[in-house]
């Protein structure tokens, strides 16, 4: 990990913040990830929606898969379900993920690669690992992100966007001691390829052994940390956070963050996060597995619609990035 690296000397950087006369967001609290079984019954950990911490909107489900080395057989997904009404953003690490709807179209979803499915009206779809994956084993590490969609947005017709890995800009710190991914979004003037219906800013960052990553972020978005590998601290309060943890941040104009100087063996002497945060919708939220709307009703409609094979009847859009397909 990760599968997209730089030169951070290369790269653009971002601007010295004034510490001393800056806003900084202070850290409300820190959440450990619960464990759930998902698809075929792999792992995932999941820090919300939990006990601790309940909607962030505009997201409402972060699940963290692997980091995990499979062996040969033991590879597991997610087979045919449906969706309506949201978002899910789909960022493989390492690993291949194979996806497929009902429609007939697909994709692979690989090293660095993102899926930003929108399921608006409703799909159904299936996300498996790769026959090599399963056959052979091996790594597998991946994020999926649920973004809701506003009111206005909820019945939009289903699209994919599919994102390579080297679609994300890129951005060094200050220092150049950390390499951002954006995703979607944009930080400081850098902006992601993801379009949004709901605005959000989405990073991977990659911050070497006591390395600091300064960012300022817009006052009406939430703010969140997650730490796939590694260890470190959060806040101008530098409280300890470590690899299945995260941190939500309060009010302000900027977040900061630093990878601790001594790392696990496991996490290569880096800390990798996701840095993720976006603007409350603040619209009713009625749920059900993998139907999201605003009321009841529009959920046994929804359920309705599934099960007389209405829900997906559309071909979604494909918008596509930049592919990496040249460069293999």
């Amino acid at each position: 990990m990760p599968a997209v690296t730089a030169d951070t000397l290369t790269l653009p950087r971002l601007p010295e913040l004034p510490a001393a006369t800056i806003e900084w967001r202070p850290v409300l609290k820190v959440v450990t990830a619960g464990k759930f079984l998902e698809g075929e019954g792999f792992q995932v950990r999941r820090p919300f929606p939990s006990a601790d911490m309940a909607l962030a909107d505009p997201f409402l489900l972060l699940d963290h898969m692997g980091a995990v080395e499979y062996g040969p057989g033991e590879a597991k997904g997610a087979p045919w379900h449906p969706h309506r009404g949201f978002e899910t953003v789909t960022y493989m690490i390492d690993g291949v993920f194979e996806h497929e709807d009902s429609t007939g179209g697909g994709g692979i979803i690989t090293d660095g690669s993102t899926q930003w499915m929108t399921a608006g009206a409703g799909v159904l779809h299936s996300e498996l690992p790769s026959q090599e994956l399963i056959a052979k084993g091996g790594l597998f590490h991946g994020v999926q992100l649920w973004v809701n969609l506003p009111r206005s947005a909820k019945w939009t017709p289903p699209r994919y966007q599919d994102i390579g890995a080297r679609d994300a800009a890129l951005v060094a710190s200050t220092d150049g001691g950390a390499l951002v991914r954006v995703i979607a979004g944009d930080l400081d003037g850098h902006k992601g390829p993801g379009d949004t219906y709901t605005p959000i800013v989405y990073l991977h960052a990659t911050l070497a052994a006591g390395a600091q990553l300064d960012m300022r972020w817009p006052t009406n978005f939430n703010a969140m940390v997650y730490v796939l590998s590694g260890r470190g601290t959060v806040g101008r309060e530098d409280r300890p956070i470590a690899e299945g943890q995260l941190a939500d941040f309060g009010y302000g104009e900027a977040l900061t963050l630093r990878a601790a100087s001594s790392q696990p063996s496991s996490a290569a002497n880096a800390m990798d996060v996701l840095v993720l945060g976006g603007r409350p919708i603040r619209e009713p939220v009625a749920r059900y597995g993998p139907f999201v709307m605003n009321t009841k009703e529009e959920i046994y409609q929804a359920m309705d619609d599934y099960r007389a094979g209405r829900l997906a009847t559309v071909q979604p859009q494909h918008l596509a990035h930049r592919s990496d397909a040249d460069d293999l």
